[in-house]
């Protein structure tokens, strides 16, 4: 059964993804994934960093924030030995459970040297910021990783 508001819609949920470290990119992506899967309409919004790593072709690429250094070979064994989605398979299947889109702010692709033609084809959508403010402000959720 499909979650909805008193509207007859599915409940919005949004993630402002702005970190592009694998910590912050999988936590958005489980997080978005199980959202879908319950039902809710799943924006991820890619603002810098997130959109330098997915134009790079390196969301999977597990890498830690240098604060974090100390403990990222363990933590990355163990990801590893359980067999840990990748993110790029997580969103993949957040498509096919429910309704997620991954958009990016426009002006992030300027800021990060990144042309929209070569980019484009990898996300949902790419949108100015008065744009995604709007699908923002009908939210249930927002989040900002």
């Amino acid at each position: 059964m499909t979650a909805q508001n008193k509207s007859g819609k599915k409940p919005r949920f949004v993630i402002f993804l702005h970190g592009g470290t694998y910590d912050k990119l999988y936590q958005a992506a489980t997080i978005g994934l199980t959202a879908a899967a319950m039902g809710k309409e799943v924006y991820v919004f890619l603002m810098f960093w997130a959109i330098k790593k997915l134009a790079l072709g390196e969301l999977d690429r597990v890498d830690f924030s240098p604060a974090y250094e100390a403990h990222a070979d363990e933590v990355a064994r163990i990801m590893t030995e359980r067999k840990v989605p990748k993110i790029s398979e997580m969103f993949e299947e957040a498509k096919q459970v429910g309704s997620f889109k991954v958009i990016a702010c426009s002006a992030g692709l300027e800021y990060m040297s990144v042309k929209y033609e070569d980019f484009a084809s990898k996300v949902d959508d790419v949108m100015g910021l008065p744009l995604i403010l709007n699908l923002a402000a009908e939210a249930e959720t927002t989040l900002f990783i």
